[in-house]
């Protein structure tokens, strides 16, 4: 028990330490960072595995996994250089769910031959039930008809280049999410109650953006986040192809999966029986035959007959890819652990639920490796390219931007060859040994009260409440103490 009690010690000061940081960093940027709130205007979604319901579709409106990066907001009424500005796609039979024609916000940089392209995420509608509800609760997600006229981009879509030191003059386009098809859909109103054109919008994009400077392009990233990311995934082969058959045959063509890597859940029963609940596998698996999904044709030839759903998972897609990709992962993505049906909810949690959580990070550590292109913090959270403090976070010493700068450094010098330029790393994964053990993690919050606490805190709160009802701190509670000191 002493041994218990002494590694909690310094757990503590190693908790303190690391909140103090936080603050410390806070307090000096805060007021700067506060008035960027109010300036930005991308939009983002978490992947919600839940099902899209009344009661939980303000998880799309009002995403609680991101509390400095305000995606929901368009730009000031005023027009600036720095806005990007909104195009409808030429191709007006590519449409949004509603038959509305997509398209996409771009803020040009005529001098520059780089660009990148990013994908919003935000779930998906795989039956007309689920449809209908996102349709009401949640029209931006399905319809252009009210999007605004020009956004405001930030983290790696920032302008300003102190948040964003290595891309902030790049030629950068946001293309919204108004699909619900995990970017993969090629079925038209005509056909069906709602268009699907998610894998139609991307292709049309490119060709809009050809005239615009893209022939002329060095290097194209194709960026997302959560259903983004995963459209990434399935896109960037056809992507590539593509912009080879428009542009030059120099321009290299790279992937950004950015909480899109997702893991099958393994022995999952089916919940889809009423058609208007499913789990993720049940929810693609419908919806691949609504949206008449276009998957990457050598993933597709790895599976039989009704398996390709699995070209949705990143380990699986990754094996028959030929473009080179980075993947960011949170190793504790709560996406992934709510596939599990898992709640990181430390006033209620078991041990049982703390050893499934670190079996997830393990797998999620497996699952990468092979990747050569990594940046997989050991933190509860989701999405993070997109955030206004992306800076912030650190593997081993090394914040995302300057991993994704040596990544380019190493395609342009290797041509993708898995090596590490010496003191540039670009394969980045946290073997620290059990979650949010990252000095540099987001901060958690009390469910109840909202205010910054440390896992520590969470730990002992959930101690005193189990005094409190008249229980002993043995069982769980010390099967989880146990754990935690011995990582797992």
């Amino acid at each position: 028990m002493k041994l218990i009690e002494s590694f909690m010690i310094l757990l503590f000061f190693n908790q303190v330490k690391s909140q103090g940081k936080r603050t410390n960093k806070h307090l000096r940027t805060g007021l700067s960072q506060d008035r960027d709130i109010s300036q930005s205007g991308i939009e983002e979604y978490p992947l919600s595995v839940q099902s899209i319901t009344s009661s939980n579709i303000s998880i799309l409106e009002h995403p609680t996994t991101s509390t400095k990066s305000p995606m929901l907001m368009p730009s000031r009424e005023h027009k600036s250089p720095e806005d990007m500005k909104l195009y409808l796609l030429k191709n007006t039979h590519v449409t949004c769910n509603d038959g509305t024609t997509a398209g996409y916000y771009i803020r040009e940089a005529k001098a520059n031959k780089r660009w990148i392209i990013f994908l919003e995420g935000g779930w998906c509608c795989y039956s007309k039930e689920t449809c209908d509800i996102r349709y009401k609760s949640a029209k931006r997600l399905m319809s252009s008809s009210n999007w605004p006229k020009t956004r405001r981009g930030t983290g790696i879509l920032s302008p300003r280049q102190d948040e964003n030191p290595h891309w902030w003059n790049l030629n950068a386009v946001l293309v919204p999410y108004c699909s619900s098809d995990v970017w993969s859909g090629n079925v038209s109103k005509v056909t069906n109650d709602y268009s699907f054109m998610g894998s139609l919008i991307i292709q049309e994009v490119i060709r809009d953006l050809v005239p615009k400077g893209l022939k002329q392009a060095k290097t194209v990233i194709l960026a997302g986040s959560s259903a983004g990311g995963t459209g990434v995934l399935i896109n960037i082969d056809r992507v590539s192809a593509l912009v080879d058959e428009l542009t030059a045959d120099t321009v290299q063509v790279r992937g950004l999966v950015d909480s899109g890597w997702f893991l099958d859940k393994k022995n999952a029963k089916s919940d889809c029986k009423d058609g208007s609940s499913c789990a993720l596998t049940d929810a693609i698996k419908k919806g691949l035959k609504l949206w008449n999904g276009v998957l990457p044709d050598k993933c597709r030839q790895q599976f039989k007959k009704g398996d390709e759903w699995q070209c949705f998972y990143g380990p699986k897609s990754f094996l028959s890819m030929k473009s080179p990709i980075f993947v960011v992962q949170w190793l504790y993505d709560v996406e992934q652990l709510r596939i599990e049906n898992i709640t990181p909810d430390f006033q209620f949690m078991t041990a049982t639920q703390w050893n499934n959580i670190q079996i997830i990070g393990r797998e999620m550590k497996k699952s990468l490796r092979e990747v050569p292109a990594v940046f997989a913090p050991a933190c509860f959270s989701h999405t993070l390219v997109t955030e206004s403090n992306w800076l912030d976070f650190q593997v081993k010493g090394v914040n995302l931007a300057r991993a994704l700068q040596c990544w380019e450094k190493s395609l342009q010098e290797r041509r993708g060859q898995k090596t590490v330029i010496r003191g540039c790393p670009f394969h980045l994964i946290d073997n620290c040994h059990w979650p949010h053990c990252n000095p540099t993690c987001p901060a958690l919050h009390d469910p109840v009260t909202g205010q910054e606490v440390t896992l520590l805190q969470m730990f002992l709160r959930l101690n005193l409440e189990n005094q409190r009802r008249g229980q002993e701190p043995k069982g769980d509670l010390n099967q989880l103490m146990a754990m935690l000191r011995n990582g797992g």
